[in-house]
């Protein structure tokens, strides 16, 4: 983990009852649960100072603990991961809170890094991260989600519909056609507080991403680039790729596999 100069808290909301994958948090990977791959793998941010999974179920409460993870339960409806976050806001350590999603895993803790220090640096209240696209079939898939900014970073829409749509067909030769939006977002604790208490608009119902909700009511959203990737879970079915591509890290890294 982090060194006293750490600078930010970390949550991971797990909730088991995904529509798409119930209980994804606990599916093995590696022989690891998914939980603990995304907990190992923020332990190896400078930055971070400290990690805390928050949880609606027993079980991932269980699991957390039986491998030495803080974690919280909090068994009370929440609409999204972020909402669940600010209900354990008093229990963070610092003032600038990292929520990533337990189903992207960095694959480098130089992601994370390149959302905390420039947000570090910004007089940014919510801030996120994009990497960028370059397969067409990716554009067309409504589980990776879309995102466009103004020229100053500040984002103008999240989409699972393809944005930009290139009315005329993407270039010959264009191998940047998009970005995609990562699973993880950071706050300053009076904005994730803020954000928590608005209601849900018409954006986020249709699209159900959490963060139309900031945009629909105005509050600014920051985007920065990473090149840096990470392991995405949607579905059981991506499980198979996640395993080759943990088979592929181990097979090149001298030090094994990501946060182990």
């Amino acid at each position: 983990m982090g060194t006293t100069d750490s600078l930010v808290s970390l949550c991971i909301p797990a909730r088991y009852g995904s529509s798409r994958f119930p209980g994804k948090p606990l599916a093995l990977l590696a022989g690891k649960p998914l939980i603990q791959h995304a907990y190992d793998a923020v332990q190896r941010v400078p930055q971070v100072g400290q990690i805390l999974i928050v949880t609606d179920q027993e079980s991932i409460e269980q699991g957390v603990k039986s491998f030495g993870g803080e974690v919280c339960l909090v068994k009370e409806f929440c609409r999204t991961g972020t909402d669940r976050v600010a209900k354990v806001a008093s229990q963070l350590k610092h003032d600038v809170i990292v929520n990533l999603q337990a189903d992207e895993i960095p694959q480098n803790p130089g992601l994370l890094s390149d959302l905390i220090l420039p947000f570090l640096t910004s007089p940014a209240g919510m801030g996120t991260l994009k990497r960028q696209l370059h397969r067409i079939q990716d554009l067309g898939n409504p589980s990776i989600v879309k995102v466009v900014t103004d020229s100053n970073g500040q984002a103008l829409y999240f989409s699972r519909s393809p944005i930009p749509c290139w009315r005329d067909g993407v270039p010959s030769g264009n191998s940047h056609i998009a970005y995609m939006h990562l699973g993880v977002y950071i706050f300053r604790k009076s904005d994730l507080l803020r954000f928590a208490g608005l209601p849900s608009g018409y954006l986020e119902e249709a699209e159900k991403l959490e963060q139309l909700r900031a945009l629909e009511h105005g509050l600014p959203i920051m985007v920065w680039e990473t090149e840096h990737e990470s392991i995405r879970i949607d579905s059981p079915e991506d499980m198979i790729t996640a395993e080759r591509l943990l088979s592929k890290n181990f097979r090149e890294s001298p030090e094994g596999l990501p946060g182990t």
